[in-house]
């Protein structure tokens, strides 16, 4: 694949007004153990069962065969906030070494990790180029990060600029999230944050952005459409494909998530899933980045789904967005959808242990 967005843990050392996701958060005794468990007991088995091989064709790019280039994909490493201790030692650190090992001998991976910035020391950073990082990824250079609103974050920018020319991090010539990653050598370095110019722009209909009434996304917005959202996301073999794990295995057709998880990947091989969802049509409209032609073939034409997108945010407005619609099409349509091919996968093939 090109890429895999697996969050570690919910675990973070912030609560941000704008987070798509309100289980991300500061956890602290029972709660954060709690957590870190979740994904310490899970992490082996995920990567596991995650490709054998974390590269992909780019059309795009043809040797003097006329074939497609072999290009490495990449695995970011997100939470929460990977850096927040005990995430760091007892999550991160042996999933980066586990990784490292699954693809030493198999192409290779870029592997990712995404924080906030803040949280990053010289020691730290020393650990993670020790256990194979490719890329840090700076998150949280934005307003909606307290602490960091306009000039705030500037100190922030240049003590982390500092200690990655100290060793050797070069800033990475292209910009998240995505193209061009693969053609660069590392270990190189990228910071971004949710401004409207960029990334997540209007920000997603999800979590806290939307209990808070900040994001203002309409239909226009159509994150399924782009990197991050549901395109391409069953093509795994080649260039554009990613998806998104939670802690615990659910894997996901795009970072803000539909209503039920495509399967688990303590139980069974990524591909598996995957392979198991191509032709079918509700999810080939997902793939294609046109969620509002997910449902043609049950009975929802694309004004139902659009009627069907239509929901009262936080300040009694009347929003729309097509991630309204797919959660309204997942709830009455599609997880039984789902829930039968995982039982016949599993009917089929048995159980897939990680171990395979």
């Amino acid at each position: 694949m090109e890429s895999i967005y697996y969050v570690l843990s919910w675990a973070c050392h912030r609560k941000c007004k704008h987070c798509y996701d309100d289980r991300f958060r500061p956890y602290v005794r029972d709660a954060l153990e709690s957590v870190v468990v979740e994904g310490e007991q899970a992490y082996a088995r995920i990567i596991a069962n995650l490709p054998e091989r974390m590269t992909y064709r780019d059309l795009d790019a043809r040797n003097a065969q006329g074939e497609p280039e072999e290009k490495i994909g990449r695995i970011v490493l997100s939470g929460g906030d990977v850096l927040v201790d005990p995430v760091r030692t007892r999550i991160l650190y042996p999933a980066m070494e586990a990784i490292t090992r699954k693809y030493r001998d198999q192409g290779g991976v870029r592997i990712i990790v995404q924080t906030t910035g803040d949280l990053v020391t010289p020691e730290i950073l020393d650990d993670l180029l020790a256990r194979g990082m490719w890329m840090i990824s700076i998150s949280g250079m934005d307003d909606y990060h307290v602490g960091l609103e306009g000039d705030k974050k500037l100190p922030l920018v240049a003590h982390l600029k500092d200690l990655f020319a100290r060793r050797g991090i070069r800033k990475s010539g292209y910009h998240a999230p995505v193209m061009g990653w693969a053609d660069e050598e590392g270990p190189v370095y990228d910071m971004f944050g949710a401004n409207g110019e960029e990334w997540i722009g209007a920000l997603w209909p999800r979590g806290r952005s939307w209990l808070n009434g900040l994001s203002k996304a309409t239909f226009s917005d159509n994150f399924c459409n782009g990197w991050s959202g549901g395109l391409h996301f069953l093509d795994h073999g080649h260039a554009g494909s990613e998806v998104s794990i939670e802690p615990n295995g659910d894997v996901y057709p795009c970072c803000l998530k539909s209503a039920s998880p495509l399967g688990n990947l303590q139980q069974e091989a990524l591909v598996d899933i995957l392979d198991s969802l191509a032709g079918h049509p509700a999810f080939e409209a997902i793939n294609m980045g046109h969620p509002e032609r997910m449902g043609l073939s049950f009975g929802w034409d694309t004004e139902t789904f659009y009627e069907k997108s239509m929901r009262e945010n936080p300040k009694g407005e009347i929003q729309g967005h097509l991630c309204f619609g797919c959660d309204a099409f997942h709830r009455e349509v599609l997880s039984k959808v789902i829930a039968d091919l995982r039982a016949q996968r599993l009917s089929e093939k048995g159980v897939r242990s990680y171990a395979g």
